[in-house]
């Protein structure tokens, strides 16, 4: 390793300087670091502690993709994120998560999905009634109970009842709000503790754990079957016939209920908020949805995988605002790429969020131009767009997610026109890249 190149660090003194400003939005501090030091930096958090910021698109497809072996998880999902939703897919490495990712996979393939497009497609439907006009409205809400409502209703159908389906969506986002406290102030940690903070959380987490054994058991003893994804995750067996046991199957609705709906609500939010901005894409989906209609009416599957002007529209609205704006890995055994060595053990934090806005990578990064996602475009971005990560961690849910994000987008159209309130969008980077104020004026067609 001759060439072996030093990452430019950055130092204690610089993190503790502008911690008030990273707890808030760590966003702008680490834009300001890569444009000084590169596309790699280290930053020193203390007490021997670093861990490695890229922007390079090369690596994190490196590192995601082709040689996804040597790098794990890190203990912000295995540990931190695990304590409140258990060794779901989502949290789990190793052996375990590859026998659940065998499992699960097939409950997410096209063909399944064709069974809930109806069940997503009435519900969605169901909450667009609820949407006031000409008011000013924070749309954030609104798409999270929209959400979760998909969510609810693809896993379980009738199952759940409007008190349950209240506390499970109270529990969910009061958790993810305590753990970015967690992550962000972790000098409180003894507070927390000290003062019973996390026990209380984990005890909602133990309500809602209740409620899905409610329903669980509710569901078997019914025999009733209803092709939704619990029954698919009921009827999924291990490679030896067995079943999911009743813990890992809550496990993994919980893991569901957070990748499921919380990253659809934020997308939902930005989009509409930049179709707001740009009213003539709101004429293109709805003139495209409504000729799909005419031809497709029948086949919903169809008439969704049809509607790309939409699917253009998610997709630059995921580019500029990305839900999963940070991921994260942990290198098993010591690497190298391009000249730099990462010891092993080394924290590499993959910005998407800088990726996907690099100069070097997209033409005029900040436009909102849907046409970048023409199909006969698509060779041009595959190795720096990673909406949904890649390689074999990629979400299992993102053709579910498109799908809702599609019929929702071509749906909330079909009905009403957008109006802008604000000039510019606002972000709140938590676990999740969430939008702030994602105010907009609705008016019927």
């Amino acid at each position: 390793m001759d060439n072996q190149k030093e990452i430019p660090e950055v130092s204690t003194f610089t993190f503790l300087r502008h911690a008030i400003n990273i707890l808030n939005n760590p966003l702008p501090f680490h834009h300001k670091n890569f444009e000084r030091y590169g596309n790699t930096f280290k930053l020193n958090i203390g007490f021997g502690n670093y861990a490695i910021f890229s922007r390079d698109a090369a690596l994190a497809e490196y590192v995601l993709q082709k040689n996804w072996k040597n790098y794990t998880k890190s203990p912000i999902q295995t540990k931190d994120l695990a304590k409140y939703l258990g060794k779901g897919l989502l949290t789990s490495e190793g052996k375990h998560w590859r026998k659940q990712r065998k499992l699960i996979q097939p409950a997410f393939h096209k063909k399944h999905l064709e069974n809930l497009i109806a069940t997503i497609k009435k519900t969605i439907i169901e909450e667009l009634h609820s949407i006031q006009t000409d008011i000013d409205m924070d749309v954030l809400p609104f798409f999270s109970d929209l959400a979760f409502k998909v969510v609810v209703k693809s896993l379980f159908s009738n199952a759940a009842t409007d008190a349950e389906i209240k506390i499970l969506q109270e529990v969910t986002e009061e958790n993810q709000n305590m753990l970015v406290k967690e992550l962000r102030q972790p000098y409180l940690k003894w507070y927390f503790e000290s003062f019973g903070i996390i026990k209380k959380h984990l005890s909602r987490t133990k309500e809602s754990r209740d409620i899905l054994q409610n329903i669980i058991n509710r569901r078997t003893q019914s025999k009733t079957q209803y092709n939704d994804l619990l029954d698919m995750l009921l009827n999924a067996r291990y490679e030896d016939g067995s079943s999911m046991d009743n813990n890992q199957l809550i496990d993994e609705i919980l893991v569901l209920f957070v990748a499921g709906h919380e990253t659809t609500a934020n997308t939902l939010s930005f989009t509409v908020q930049l179709l707001a901005q740009h009213p003539e894409w709101q004429d293109k989906i709805y003139i495209e949805y409504q000729t799909i209609l005419e031809k497709y009416h029948a086949n919903l599957m169809t008439a969704i995988t049809q509607s790309q002007i939409a699917k253009q529209v998610i997709e630059e609205s995921l580019r500029l605002y990305p839900p999963a704006y940070f991921i994260d890995r942990v290198n098993i055994q010591d690497d190298e790429f391009n000249g730099f060595l990462f010891k092993k053990g080394s924290s590499l934090l993959f910005s998407i969020y800088e990726i996907h806005r690099h100069k070097n990578l997209w033409k005029n990064p900040k436009t909102f131009n849907p046409n970048r996602f023409l199909p006969e475009h698509a060779k041009n971005y595959t190795s720096h767009y990673f909406p949904f990560g890649a390689g074999p961690r990629k979400c299992i849910g993102n053709n579910f997610a498109m799908y809702e994000m599609a019929i929702a987008v071509s749906e909330l159209l079909l009905r009403y026109k957008i109006y802008p309130v604000k000039d510019s969008i606002e972000i709140n980077p938590l676990i999740t890249l969430k939008p702030k104020n994602a105010i907009v004026r609705f008016q019927k067609r």
